[in-house]
């Protein structure tokens, strides 16, 4: 079974979409594009291990702590009201919302940079990071696996490893990660998706009720992903555009009267739609899409924010931090059809 753009629309505004994607099993397809061997970061501390994929089965003695990385040997489906996957691990089963998928891939050393500034993504687990290239030098903050920053140059500590200085301008901070830890992303990783396409036929479609962002190319879908959007009634309705986008931005609302702070270096792959700071980005803080929990983003597994940040407009030129251009850009809509 298939479903057009058209159709698409119809089930959404009626309600039925949840019903209509159950048909053209994209729950199945969404447990198959997980692979079946990474690890996991615990995002929180003291996370439950279970015997069964179940909240209500017994617990094994045993915690994980938070950023405590364990091998992911398999995905299987259990409890959960909107997120039902539960990965099972050496101890037990564990839900997944609680543990980011993360690889341990160590980049080779690198001397120098083509240009400056260039982005670069961690591609472990977490990484530490130092104030200067003194071996007992201060901390700054954990980097986290997926987040991207800008790094404006290479440099050897005393033992001839080379470090990547980056500099946060939120925080007005400066600090340097191993280049073990992180990987330059080449010119061809910014590119343009879907060239071909007129943006205006391309739409992005955010049905709040599935928790589902779904792209297209005229009348056929082209990607799908499950999202987390604003808990409670936090994420806009309506149309919009994709006007500004940054690939790396450091999100934070400290300042803000709200009691609830968040402080997010790094987050990556960010399309802004709004002017109050509502956007599609990478998340690394939580796994548990299909359950409305942001302060009114869209939260997107990172390769998907990373597809609707280059399938959208306005392109990005590779070593821009941040592009504004108001009244242009994808369009966006966003609904919460009633049941």
């Amino acid at each position: 079974m298939t479903i057009t753009r058209r159709d698409f629309l119809k089930l959404s505004s009626a309600g039925l979409l949840a019903l209509a994607l159950s048909d053209v099993h994209l729950e199945e397809a969404r447990a198959l594009e997980a692979p079946t061997s990474f690890q996991g970061r615990a995002t929180l501390s003291g996370i439950q291990i279970y015997q069964e994929p179940s909240f209500y089965a017994d617990t094994v003695r045993s915690r994980l702590n938070k950023d405590e990385v364990v091998d992911i040997l398999a995905q299987t489906t259990g409890d959960g009201t909107y997120n039902r996957v539960w990965y099972r691990i050496d101890r037990g089963y564990t839900y997944s919302g609680w543990l980011q998928p993360v690889r341990t891939t160590r980049q080779p050393s690198v001397m120098g940079l083509t240009r400056a500034p260039m982005l670069g993504e961690i591609t472990v687990p977490f990484a530490e990071t130092r104030r200067d290239l003194k071996p007992k030098s201060d901390h700054a903050y954990r980097a986290y696996y997926g987040t991207t920053y800008w790094v404006g140059g290479a440099y050897p500590d005393e033992d001839g490893n080379y470090w990547y200085e980056v500099f946060d301008k939120q925080i007005e901070l400066g600090f340097y990660i191993s280049a073990f830890d992180m990987r330059l992303v080449p010119d061809e990783e910014l590119s343009p998706l879907s060239t071909d396409v007129p943006d205006e036929e391309k739409l992005i479609h955010v049905d709040l009720r599935t928790q589902y962002v779904t792209a297209f190319e005229g009348e056929r879908m082209v990607y799908r992903s499950r999202c987390s959007s604003g808990a409670g009634p936090k994420t806009p309705l309506g149309d919009f555009l994709t006007y500004h986008k940054g690939p790396s931005i450091h999100m934070t609302n400290e300042g803000d009267s709200e009691a609830h702070i968040y402080n997010l270096p790094g987050v990556p792959w960010v399309t802004f739609f709004s002017g109050n700071g509502e956007a599609f980005h990478g998340t690394y803080w939580h796994n548990d899409f299909g359950k409305p929990r942001s302060h009114g983003c869209i939260n997107l597994p990172n390769s998907a924010a990373k597809f609707i940040y280059r399938w959208t407009s306005p392109v990005v030129p590779p070593g821009t931090d941040y592009l504004y251009q108001p009244k242009t850009g994808t369009k966006v809509h966003i609904v919460k059809p009633e049941v």
